[in-house]
């Protein structure tokens, strides 16, 4: 090392290029944690996503009740208008067979009267 030792002017040139190297180094520190967001930026941005999450889950389970409750709707429709066709065909259906009925009774008694006699 002996060899190896440097003048004054060369050691304070070596000094200036190497606080220069120090200051370019933490100009581009500088400059990378302006674009670095800040764990305070993090911690809202985190929680308004968390929040807006849940509201769109609750939203989403309302839809899926209001789902379930229209296609209940639609099924209890559904059978209440099976049962009002079924009974309309029923009333029409005695309405064509007991007016049959009532002219074979006539006629049963009309023929029976005839032969007791």
């Amino acid at each position: 090392m002996a060899d190896e030792q440097l003048s004054n002017g060369e050691l304070g040139r070596q000094i200036g290029a190497l606080q220069q190297l120090i200051s370019t180094r933490f100009a581009e520190l500088n400059s990378r944690l302006d674009k670095v967001v800040s764990l305070d930026v993090y911690t809202i941005q985190s929680t308004h996503v968390d929040q807006r999450l849940a509201q769109l889950q609750a939203d989403l389970q309302s839809c899926r009740e209001a789902t379930g409750k229209l296609e209940d709707d639609l099924e209890q429709y559904q059978l209440s208008e099976r049962d009002r066709r079924e009974a309309e065909r029923q009333r029409r259906l005695y309405q064509a067979v007991i007016p049959i009925l009532i002219a074979l009774l006539a006629a049963v008694i009309s023929v029976w009267a005839a032969v007791a006699t």
